[in-house]
């Protein structure tokens, strides 16, 4: 079992960076694909981007590439999320993930999740 802990959400303006952290705790999980999705209100919760355990493969949603970056450090169970450049439609409840496939982009494929942090990106 993975237990995953969100943290560094808040109220922030348009155009503004932000850097949300998702720890680790038990489980394997420097052997773990780690995404992060986001949930705004009304909306399903849609993929943002994904790592691989290696920090070999990334991938981002068409609407954050080029303005964030996720990073991990497996040593301290730990993978962040730079965002940058903020947009009003970037507001949302931010999770990470963790599945134990090689590699996926596919919200079925993370069994494990945090329990969310609220980005709010004021215009």
């Amino acid at each position: 079992q993975v237990q995953l802990v969100e943290s560094g959400g808040g109220l922030v303006q348009t155009g503004d960076s932000l850097r949300l952290s998702c720890a680790a705790s038990g489980g394997a999980f420097s052997t773990y694909t780690v995404g992060w999705f986001r949930q705004a209100p009304g909306k399903e919760r849609e993929f943002v981007g994904a790592i691989s355990w290696a920090s070999s493969r990334m991938h981002y949603a068409d609407s954050v590439r080029g303005r964030f970056t996720i990073s991990r450090d497996n040593a301290k169970n730990m993978v962040n999320l730079q965002m940058n450049t903020l947009k009003p439609e970037d507001t949302a409840v931010y999770y990470c993930a963790a599945s134990s496939a090689t590699w996926s982009v596919l919200r079925i494929d993370y069994v494990y999740w945090g329990q969310g942090t609220q980005v709010t990106v004021s215009s």
